[in-house]
């Protein structure tokens, strides 16, 4: 069974109440069932991790291989600006794919640049909650292929 390790990144704890015009009002744990009721559909086994702390998410990827067959990965404002995080995934060699609830590109010209992106297999954005399931869909798909 394959193993997914989703990451969501700062401030994600406080989903449903943080500016729910731009990010719903669903909470990070309704997300996190979401996603573990999609991955019994799709036949794959997910853990799900949340920190503030840029350093225990790069610990978790540094830590993913030969534990996990792929990330997914909403770095939230670290999609922005963090070389690290782009290194990091980039260093592990799992295939990723990067996640965001709100569309990135019709927002502050600040978000049109994802450092993330150029290391993942995909990026899906602007769905809400459905962007980690459609993530996850297509990060299992990929996988399938592969093997």
């Amino acid at each position: 069974m394959p193993r997914i390790l989703v990451i969501h990144g700062p401030n994600l704890n406080m989903l449903g109440r943080r500016e729910p015009e731009v990010y719903g009002r669903t909470t990070l744990a309704e997300i996190d069932e979401g996603i573990r009721a999609k991955a019994r559909e799709l036949g794959v086994a997910v853990e799900c991790v949340q920190s503030n702390h840029e350093g225990v998410i790069l610990d978790r990827i540094a830590e993913a291989p030969g534990t996990y067959d792929g990330i997914v990965i909403n770095p939230a404002a670290w999609t922005h600006t963090s070389v690290a995080l782009r290194d990091a995934i980039k260093g592990c060699g799992l295939p990723a794919v990067e996640v965001h609830l709100s569309n990135i590109y019709a927002r502050e010209p600040l978000r049109h640049t994802s450092l993330i992106a150029p290391v993942c297999i995909g990026q899906v954005s602007g769905f809400g909650p459905d962007s980690y399931l459609l993530a996850l869909e297509g990060l299992c798909r990929y996988l399938s292929k592969r093997e």
